[in-house]
């Protein structure tokens, strides 16, 4: 039997600006088509696969719900993480949650990886699952292409069967000379951050590596309890986990572990340079994705999410340019692991950009800004079939609702009422109100706000399917 552990809590800042706190890399069409989240997902979904255990961050959860669902996977033990401990509390808390099939092996796989040879992947499963049901550490490794210092390497044993074989030494990642070194040995692969072991082995591991976990990731699922289908891990016990990654825990401390080579396409993209090397090339060496052209151009990565604006490079030699709705990224191909600086400047004087997005998501839907003044705010709203936003009012704004789309089931005060396309409804300053979807099509609307104070923390919330708590500033 093995479990997928599929790992989702990061926050991909080094992809910024299509990557964002509100939606990390993961959960971002960066390809086109279905997210890496949904990638993983399917992939994991296999007949040889039992139940998948996905671990998401808490901000993240409904986003990471409806992606499961469009890509098939309804039978899911979700546990939702209520603060970032990185991943080593992750892991060991998803084997707590399985602690009562000890001999069940836990596959851990990180959800923001490319792997293109399916088929290729799941025989190295099947390579490393047998060592793991034996009670090895299996770890996977990818023969590296070039010098790189974005990945861990594992120094493995020259004499081993190529495909299967003990790890000897785990090296950080190293500097550009370091990595050229490495790569210069020919027994050095990329740690690909995927690993299997059983739920017992896990246990023991962590009880001899990193005790001080065990108290608080065990508190945090005891403590934690189920709603809306999530597991939501008790905050005050798993805040107090100490930070640091399953590699650094647990791996590391290791004497030796089997290492299974991947031959399947894998590919990491951690950074806008190893998106470029990834993407089919055009001539010059250039990636272009969405609407985009390269005019005299060589290996530069150009990027548009957005349909309805071009982005045309002119002359660019090893350059990142990326344009979302409301940022535009600029940057040396060989600088993208730097990208987080971007976010700390733009932090620095609370610019939105650094982590949300016009279109924001809500477990009942989105909305997204189309117009912002000072004493005015024009929204498009998308409620889902059936969903609802909380019962709640707002002391500085009143709102206007036309509904373009679907029909809308209002409640304002005491009255409630059916408005259908192009009907209008107004929301007084200071009204309770709700909005629900009460049809089989998506509900959209233009609301206009107009008030003194327009922002999204302006929310009473007197009731809400979803249990969001007061501290949720989110409609």
């Amino acid at each position: 039997m093995i479990i997928p552990v599929i790992m989702a809590g990061g926050t991909g800042t080094r992809m910024w600006p299509a990557s964002r706190k509100a939606l990390p890399k993961q959960f971002a069409p960066l390809l086109g088509g279905d997210t890496l989240f949904q990638q993983t997902v399917k992939r994991l979904s296999d007949p040889r696969f039992d139940r998948p255990c996905v671990i998401s961050a808490e901000d993240c959860r409904f986003i990471a719900r409806d992606q499961m669902g469009a890509a098939g996977a309804s039978n899911v033990l979700h546990l939702v993480e209520p603060v970032a401990r990185n991943t080593a509390a992750a892991v060991l808390t998803a084997a707590l949650a399985h602690r009562d099939q000890p001999e069940a092996v836990l596959l851990i796989s990180p959800s923001d990886h490319v792997i293109s040879d399916e088929a290729g992947f799941h025989a190295a499963v099947d390579l490393g699952r047998d060592a793991a049901a034996e009670g090895e550490v299996v770890c996977f490794g990818v023969f590296p292409t070039h010098p790189s210092s974005a990945y861990g390497y594992l120094q493995v044993d020259r004499g081993s069967d190529a495909k299967v074989q003990k790890v000897t030494e785990f090296i950080e990642k190293p500097d550009a000379a370091a990595a050229t070194e490495l790569l210069g040995r020919g027994n050095s692969l990329w740690n690909a951050g995927i690993f299997m072991l059983r739920v017992d082995v896990a246990l023991e591991l962590f009880k001899t590596h990193a005790s001080d976990l065990l108290p608080p990731c065990h508190g945090g699922l005891s403590l934690g309890g189920e709603d809306l289908g999530f597991h939501r891990l008790n905050r005050d016990a798993f805040k107090r986990c100490r930070a640091i990654a399953f590699d650094r825990a647990i791996m590391e401390k290791l004497p030796s572990c089997t290492v299974v080579s991947l031959d399947c396409g894998w590919a990491d993209l951690g950074s806008w340079s190893a998106l470029r090397d990834h993407q089919v090339k055009k001539p010059g060496g250039n990636a272009l994705i969405g609407d985009a052209s390269a005019i005299d151009c060589r290996n530069s990565l150009l990027k548009s999410t957005n349909s309805d604006m071009a982005i045309v490079g002119l002359g660019l030699d090893g350059i990142v340019a990326v344009a979302t709705d409301d940022a535009v990224l600029v940057a040396d191909a060989s600088r993208s692991e730097d990208v987080g600086k971007a976010i700390e400047v733009l932090n620095a004087r609370s610019a939105p950009q650094a982590e949300e997005f016009p279109r924001c998501h809500r477990p009942w839907g989105f909305y997204e800004t189309l117009s912002l003044g000072a004493r005015f705010q024009v929204k498009r709203i998308v409620v889902h079939p059936g969903q609802k936003l909380s019962l709640q009012s707002h002391v500085h704004r009143a709102e206007h609702w036309v509904v373009v789309e679907g029909s809308a089931l209002v409640t304002v005060g005491e009255e409630t009422k059916l408005v259908s396309e192009n009907e209008s409804t107004y929301i007084p300053l200071g009204a309770v109100h709700r909005l629900e979807n009460p049809g089989k099509l998506p509900l959209a609307l233009i609301e206009v706000q107009s008030g003194c104070y327009l922002g999204e923390d302006d929310i009473t919330r007197y009731e809400d399917i979803y249990a969001r708590d007061q501290n949720e500033e989110v409609a």
